[in-house]
C-alpha cells in the first residue's frame, strides 16, 4: 500500500495552490530545498510526476491535479475526525448548525424546540453562511448539521434528510410585463438579464454579482435583472417588487444535511428531532 504523511500532503497542496515553491515554503515556514526534496520524495513514492518545472513556471501534471483534488478531501477528513473525536469526549460540547440568513422556511424554531426536549440534547449555536459556502462548513467541521437547498447546494459527500418542498418564483419590479400574470413559465424568462451569485461558479445569469437576497431585492428596484429563488426566500419583499410562482421549474428542496462520515449521537439526535418536527401534523398545517 502507498502511504503518504498528512504532513506530506500539505507541502504538496502548498506547492500546488502557489504554483511556486518560493511563495510555498514561505507559507509552510520552511526552507526551500527542504520542500523540494519532499515532493521529490512523494513523486518518487507514487511513481509519477506531480509538477512541470522550469526556470519560470511550475504546473500541475495530470496525476498531480488529481492528487490536489483528492488530498484536499483527505486532508479535510482527517481534519474533521480529530475534530469530532475531540468533541466527542466533550459533554458540554455545543451543535453547530450553519444556514443562510431567512434560509429556514420558517422551520428553525419549531426543529430547536422539540431538540429542546430530547433528552441528550445540547446547545445550538446558529452560524450564518455566505451564498454557496454551507457545504464547506459541514465538509472541513465547522458545523456538525446544515439548512441546504437542493438542487443548488452542492450534496456530494454529504448525508441529508428532505425537510420541505416548495415552487420557485420569479420576483419582478411591479411594473414588469410578468408582474400581472397568475404565473409563468421558464420559457417567458427567456431574454430578461439573470443574477450571477457570488461563489457559484458555472451559473447561468448575465447580469452583476449578487451575493445575497437584500443585493437581489436592490437590483430588482432598480430595473438591472429579475430574479428567481424558492418561495420561502421572498416571504417578504420590498414595496414595489412581485413574485410570480414559475410553473415548470424544478421544485426546491430545503434539506438537512451533515457529513456523511458522522454518526455521532450528538447529530443523530437533532436529524430525529428534525425529522420528527416536519412529519407533525401541527407543522405541515402552518
Amino acid at each position: 500500500m502507498i502511504e503518504l504523511e498528512t504532513r506530506e500532503l500539505e507541502y504538496f497542496l502548498a506547492v500546488a495552490d502557489e504554483l511556486h515553491f518560493g511563495r510555498a515554503a514561505v507559507r509552510l515556514s520552511i526552507a526551500q530545498p527542504a520542500l523540494s526534496k519532499a515532493i521529490r520524495r512523494i513523486e518518487t513514492r507514487l511513481g509519477t510526476p506531480l509538477f512541470v518545472r522550469s526556470s519560470r513556471h511550475v504546473e500541475l501534471t495530470p496525476a498531480g491535479m488529481a492528487l490536489r483534488e483528492h488530498g484536499r478531501h483527505a486532508l479535510n477528513a482527517v481534519d474533521v475526525a480529530v475534530r469530532n473525536t475531540r468533541r466527542a469526549t466533550d459533554a458540554q460540547a455545543h451543535l453547530r448548525l450553519v444556514l443562510k440568513p431567512g434560509g429556514d422556511a420558517g422551520l428553525l424554531s419549531p426543529i430547536l424546540a422539540e431538540y429542546a426536549h430530547q433528552p441528550d440534547a445540547r446547545r445550538v449555536d446558529i452560524l450564518f453562511s455566505g451564498p454557496a459556502d454551507r457545504t464547506d462548513f459541514l465538509r472541513d467541521g465547522r458545523a456538525d448539521v446544515g439548512l441546504l437547498y437542493a438542487p443548488f447546494d452542492d450534496l456530494d459527500g454529504l448525508a441529508h434528510e428532505t425537510l420541505h418542498t416548495e415552487e420557485r418564483v420569479v420576483i419582478v419590479p411591479a411594473g414588469h410585463r410578468l408582474a400581472a400574470g397568475d404565473s409563468v413559465r421558464l420559457s417567458e424568462l427567456s431574454g430578461e438579464t439573470l443574477p450571477r451569485w457570488k461563489g457559484i461558479p458555472g451559473g447561468d445569469g448575465t447580469g452583476p454579482e449578487v451575493a445575497d437576497a437584500v443585493q437581489l431585492f436592490h437590483m430588482i428596484t432598480l430595473g438591472r435583472m429579475i430574479g428567481v429563488l424558492p418561495r420561502s426566500l421572498v416571504e417578504s419583499v420590498p414595496p414595489g417588487l412581485v413574485c410570480v410562482p414559475v410553473t415548470d421549474a424544478p421544485p426546491s428542496s430545503l434539506v438537512l444535511a451533515w457529513n456523511e462520515h458522522d454518526r455521532r449521537p450528538l447529530v443523530a439526535s437533532f436529524v430525529a428531532a428534525a425529522l420528527s418536527t416536519v412529519s407533525s401534523p401541527t407543522t405541515q398545517s402552518e
